[in-house]
């Protein structure tokens, strides 16, 4: 007779989810026919469809949506059961796994980690560079403790309840000028006095990048050369080939031949950036005191920017 497993019912939960076996697939690391077999080994069990297949995607049928209940509540329990273990095997082997977004990278978490470091000399850390999308799977995963994240404003906010956020920070965005620009000795500028300038991106478009943050002005910025790399568009930014944006949190970083100004939006200038970590009971041990220290952190950084900004 066939069994209800606990990968079957982690396939159902984001499939769900998704609205679609591809979608389910590409966030579990599946085939797309691994998901169907997933699929139709639970309906096996179950004796009757799960989903209703459509044009559109799929949809839980009555007994899906049952089953979906069920599952929610034996998923969490497996989950806090691995986070437990976790946590008793992390007390003796003395481990944090962090996650950050790359400007999170430039001091930030370095700074918070040296500080955890001295007060934790033998716990040892780990430490993954990536996108929000990513530290979120790796969080869902076990592969990191506690994450650092950040959001520009409408973008699509977080909606996986297994994810706890809490409000770190909001980090400004700074316009990057050269310092023979017309603009470098301003502190702050309009967001409409931008409208004119060659903007230097990581993409042609602009919604690619942190300059599609205001994708509701009434102007588009024109990308005129295209760089990756934050050194990249730093030095051309310092020949005077363009302009950029910076991240408040990587200003400390920023060559001293450019000039960071603050932007004047009727919309918000700057990204959240939150801590996020597992919801629930069980969070692995220095979880709390790492989260102290980014606070302590982020706020000596806002205060250097601000100082950084008057000295101009």
């Amino acid at each position: 007779m066939a069994e209800i497993s606990p990968t079957g019912l982690r396939v159902l939960r984001e499939v769900a989810a998704q609205g679609s076996f591809t979608a389910a697939a590409r966030t579990l690391g599946y085939t797309q026919s691994a998901i169907s077999r997933q699929v139709a080994a639970l309906e096996t069990a179950a004796g009757t469809p799960l989903f209703e297949r459509t044009a559109r995607g799929v949809h839980l049928t009555e007994p899906g949506e049952s089953l979906l209940r069920r599952a929610m509540t034996v998923l969490d329990e497996l989950d806090a059961a691995q986070r437990e273990l976790a946590g008793m095997a992390e007390l003796a082997t003395g481990r944090l796994g962090v996650g950050a977004f790359p400007t999170a990278m430039a001091g930030l978490v370095p700074r918070a980690l040296a500080g955890f470091r001295a007060a934790q000399p033998t716990v040892r850390i780990g430490l993954r560079e990536g996108v929000t999308s990513s530290q979120v799977k790796r969080l869902v995963s076990g592969v990191i403790d506690v994450a650092v994240i950040g959001t520009l404003p409408g973008a699509r906010e977080i909606r996986d309840r297994r994810i706890a956020l809490e409000h770190l920070i909001d980090d400004p965005l700074l316009l990057a000028v050269g310092r023979e620009h017309p603009l470098a000795r301003r502190r702050s500028v309009d967001l409409d006095d931008l409208a004119d300038e060659s903007w230097i991106a990581g993409s042609a478009k602009a919604s690619d990048s942190m300059i599609g943050a205001w994708q509701w002005a009434e102007w588009r910025p024109r990308v005129a050369l295209i760089a990756k790399e934050w050194t990249a568009k730093l030095g051309l930014v310092a020949a005077g080939l363009g302009v950029t944006l910076v991240p408040g949190l990587a200003a400390a970083a920023v060559r001293r031949d450019v000039a960071l100004i603050r932007i004047r939006s009727e919309w918000p200038a700057s990204r959240e950036v939150s801590i996020a970590t597992l919801a629930g009971s069980g969070a692995p041990p220095f979880v709390g005191q790492f989260a102290d220290l980014l606070h302590e952190t982020a706020t000596q950084m806002a205060s250097e920017l601000q100082t950084r900004i008057r000295e101009r």
